[in-house]
């Protein structure tokens, strides 16, 4: 497997993950495919982030991570996969509120962002649980335990 990622920062906030980790992620999210992808991390502020989600999902507030699929037209090969954007300053309060650590965090919404990207959801409950269930599989193998535990 082969991982193309381009990596874009629009965010001054500090701690963020290094490329190799947000590689590392991404291909423990993908390692179940055998095949190349490419895809964008943009890590932005608030201030994007909440535009992005007032446009794309009508949710006039920011949010930890959006996913942007690309969809392949008919009869074109292409391994492009989509888009992240992930928004530092969330990702950093959530982890402070939520008592996790800032990189574990990163890491499940790398992976989470990735899922969504092929084709997961989590809008009713059978497809949350088979979701969460894989994120929480894919994040033992980096060690990291259970986001979903109380």
């Amino acid at each position: 497997m082969s991982i193309d990622l381009d990596v874009q920062i629009a965010s001054d906030t500090l701690d963020l993950p290094s490329k190799n980790e947000l590689l590392t992620w991404v291909s423990c999210a993908l390692t179940q495919y055998n095949k190349a992808f490419e895809l964008t991390i943009r890590i932005v502020d608030i201030e994007e982030s909440q535009q992005l989600n007032s446009q794309y999902r009508q949710k006039d507030k920011p949010t930890n991570v959006l996913s942007f699929p690309f969809e392949v037209p008919e009869g074109i090969e292409l391994n492009l996969l989509g888009d992240l954007v992930i928004c530092a300053d969330i990702v950093k309060q959530e982890a402070m509120e939520q008592n996790k650590n800032l990189k574990d965090h990163w890491a499940h919404l790398v992976i989470h962002g990735c899922l969504h990207l092929l084709g997961y959801d989590h809008i009713t409950d059978s497809e949350a649980e088979e979701m969460e269930s894989l994120e929480v599989s894919l994040l033992s193998q980096l060690n990291i335990n259970d986001p979903y535990a109380i």
